[in-house]
């Protein structure tokens, strides 16, 4: 099978949409699905305003087109809602192919939390594009009921995946250099730095130990600037960022906007802990959906979550992410894609 994936978030970006598309596009390869990725940096582009390290196709669609008529897919996968994305969605209506899509990030509550642009207006964008698609894979189920409520159709459940072996459990937290000296507990975020995770809820609580930030984002120099007793680290490669998540005594997750939090599951690998409000996302990746938490804490007490975190047990956390193994992840995307044509199940 052939299959075009378009995506407006692709390598050198680092969020969890590239992690998640990355490693799809690598388990898809052995089953049989040659993928071709049209990203930004196959276009001219430009940096996002007000998000540095993000670019963005500028003026994509004949180029677009023209690779895609030279591909001639067997399938069409838009995975993002940016610049590429509405560009194929125009060229395949115009062709008449059929085509998924994914709702992988809440921007209506970015474009809420960066510019106060109302969720109805936000909304109402995003079920505009998503309307002609012919599945919208949907990471969770808590997300899949709230885009239902708001009139969204075709909703396909999906999850994500974690590479188990890349996060390697621990049973006691690694000792690693770049925190030598510094007093345990080690509280961690991992993340963008900006409007839509959060952070301040991170950043403001008073714990005992070290609180320590990975990522970057349009927030980054001012959060520095309060917060100078955080340990900041910037973007590490994998390998770094998993000792990391594994040096962690406690993962704190303080978005209130997830779809998933696909760094929830890389910490657990790791066998550390989470401590995250009850929520989209946590209820889901944590528990059961109703609040009873596996692998982690669940509370609108964030200083209270992370107090009892310390008394998770780290296999217990380990044991939570392996529920989300990438086998499961592929063989539900792969049911879900369609056929350029209309088949429900494009051939092998």
């Amino acid at each position: 099978m052939k299959l075009a994936l378009i995506t407006d978030a692709w390598h050198p970006q680092v969020n969890g949409v590239v992690t998640t598309l990355h490693e799809l596009v690598q388990a898809l390869g052995p089953l049989g699905v040659d993928v071709s990725v049209l990203h930004p940096g196959l276009f001219k582009n430009r940096s996002c305003p007000g998000y540095a390290g993000i670019d963005l196709a500028v003026r994509p669609y004949k180029a677009l087109a023209a690779m895609l008529d030279a591909l001639q897919p067997d399938a069409v996968h838009i995975a993002t809602e940016g610049p590429l994305g509405w560009a194929a969605r125009k060229h395949c209506l115009k062709k008449g192919w059929k085509f998924t899509t994914a709702f992988h990030t809440k921007f209506p509550e970015i474009l809420k939390a960066a510019l106060r642009v109302p969720l109805f207006l936000g909304y109402g964008l995003f079920r505009h594009f998503h309307r002609p698609s012919s599945g919208v894979m949907v990471p969770t189920q808590g997300v899949l009921n709230m885009l239902q409520s708001r009139g969204f159709k075709s909703l396909k459940p999906w999850t994500h995946g974690v590479d188990l072996d890349l996060f390697e459990h621990r049973a006691v937290p690694l000792e690693i250099p770049e925190l030598q000296g510094r007093d345990r507990p080690y509280a961690l975020f991992v993340g963008r730095v900006s409007y839509e995770k959060n952070i301040d809820a991170f950043l403001d609580l008073q714990l005992q130990g070290t609180r320590i930030v990975c990522g970057v984002g349009p927030l980054e120099a001012q959060l520095k600037a309060r917060y100078p007793d955080v340990v900041w680290m910037g973007v590490l490669p994998r390998q770094q960022l998993a000792d990391v998540y594994a040096a962690a005594d406690v993962f704190v997750f303080p978005s209130r906007n997830e779809t998933f939090g696909l760094v929830m599951l890389e910490a657990m690998a790791c066998g550390t802990p989470v401590a995250a409000f009850p929520v989209d996302g946590p209820l889901q990746v944590l528990g059961d959906g109703d609040g009873e938490a596996t692998g982690g804490v669940l509370s609108e007490d964030l200083s209270a979550a992370f107090q009892q975190c310390l008394q998770v047990p780290r296999s217990e956390a380990r044991q939570r992410a392996e529920a989300f193994g990438w086998p499961r992840t592929v063989e539900m995307f792969k049911s879900n894609l369609v056929s350029v044509g209309g088949d429900a199940h494009p051939r092998a």
